[in-house]
């Protein structure tokens, strides 16, 4: 089933992300994850490609064939150009289309200190111009309700993002947040843009405060005041901390269906314990 499909049916949908594990990790810890999640029947599972665009022998098609095959859920495989050149994208597109992978979302990707970037595609917009050509994939995007890094201002990041509409996109989902108004600001401006395609909003629970601290440097998400307060009072306690940010969490995802928003994207972190208190918790709002 195509990803935009799943919107317009009166509902919020929940959806969830996993990554591979890492090159030093059994393979095993992935599916055991996946096997945790599948009781809890998000709407689908989407499966990250790899940090600078790494991704070994195309671990991520392999991970997205078993959710749809073996597991009966929709999946959606990352994909991102900033470390490929058209051939290594026409080889991954063409092991997607083998496995029946149909659901891809197309990013640029984070630049890799260590792998000199590659310059076929230098935007998300010319990969997912690309993919249209190369198939009947159904593509998401990324957007950043605070802004991406290298724009520099929200309009011109709205404006590339309408750019990737009209290259084909037909599904968003946002980069992680903690203030639900920076959200609620940015889907207005977006919509105004002309942005009509369904728009999740991306919810990472915070279960440890310096992967947290880490990504919010790579994303340029800010942290609330609750949201550090949180943190200094629980970051010697981790299964305080843990608890504490599923809470924030439901919080957050609780107002977010309140206000009708299209989708809520949980991003799991791999860890079927955090996905599933959050799914019981939010379970009837969906």
């Amino acid at each position: 089933m195509r990803i935009s499909q799943l919107f317009g049916k009166g509902k919020c949908v929940f959806s969830f992300e996993v990554f591979p594990p890492k090159k030093n990790m059994p393979a095993d810890t992935i599916y055991n994850t996946l096997d945790s999640l599948k009781d809890l029947n998000p709407a689908f599972i989407s499966v990250t490609y790899g940090a600078g665009g790494t991704n070994g022998d195309n671990i991520t098609c392999d991970i997205a064939s078993h959710i749809q095959d073996k597991m009966g859920l929709v999946s959606a495989a990352h994909l991102t150009c900033v470390s490929n050149t058209k051939a290594d994208i026409d080889a991954i597109l063409d092991d997607f289309k083998a496995k029946g992978i149909e659901n891809i979302l197309a990013l640029r990707g984070d630049i890799n200190p260590e792998r000199p970037p590659k310059h076929d595609f230098e935007y998300a917009s010319d990969l997912i111009a690309y993919i249209k050509e190369r198939g009947d994939f159904h593509i998401s995007a990324a957007c950043y309700p605070e802004c991406h890094l290298d724009s520099p201002d929200i309009i011109t990041d709205i404006k590339h993002l309408k750019e990737k509409q009209d290259a084909g996109a037909e599904h968003m989902m946002s980069q992680l947040f903690f203030d639900n108004s920076h959200f609620y600001s940015f889907l207005e401006k977006a919509r105004i843009a002309g942005i009509t395609v369904p728009i999740e909003a991306g919810i990472m629970p915070v279960t440890n405060k310096r992967s947290i601290e880490r990504m919010v440097s790579m994303c340029g998400a800010s942290l609330p005041s609750k949201f550090t307060r949180i943190m200094a009072k629980y970051e010697n306690n981790p299964e305080a901390l843990r608890d504490a940010g599923i809470a924030y969490a439901i919080d957050q995802i609780v107002d977010l269906a309140a206000s009708g928003v299209d989708g809520i994207h949980l991003y799991t972190m791999n860890n079927a314990y955090v996905a599933e208190k959050i799914s019981a918790a939010v379970s009837g709002l969906m």
